[in-house]
């Protein structure tokens, strides 16, 4: 069994999260979330791009609105029934794809 696609225990997933800045627990959705801001629309735009990109690469998507400056993302892993490395790796991706747009 691939250990980035397998669920994370509740300790494990709590532990992650720990070290990501923003991202919360949705326990009715069995994901993570955060909500980013932006400067403008061109920015989300591009933070959108970057994340599309290594969405594509990695095979593994978001769940994500956006409107103008904002980006309000979910992360999870359908096949597992909830949260995996595979998030974890996405969401620490987008915490610095971000940064850079800042």
């Amino acid at each position: 069994m691939n250990t980035e696609t397998t669920q994370l225990s509740a300790d494990e997933r709590d532990a992650a999260l720990a070290a990501l800045e923003g991202w919360v627990y949705d326990a009715d959705a069995k994901a993570i979330k955060k909500n980013f801001r932006f400067k403008d629309f061109s920015e989300a735009w591009g933070f959108m791009n970057r994340a599309a990109l290594l969405a594509e690469k990695m095979d593994h998507h978001p769940e994500w609105f956006n409107v103008y400056n904002k980006v309000d993302v979910k992360m999870t892993t359908h096949d597992a029934d909830g949260v995996t490395a595979l998030d974890i790796k996405m969401a620490s991706a987008m915490d610095g794809f971000s940064g850079v747009l800042r």
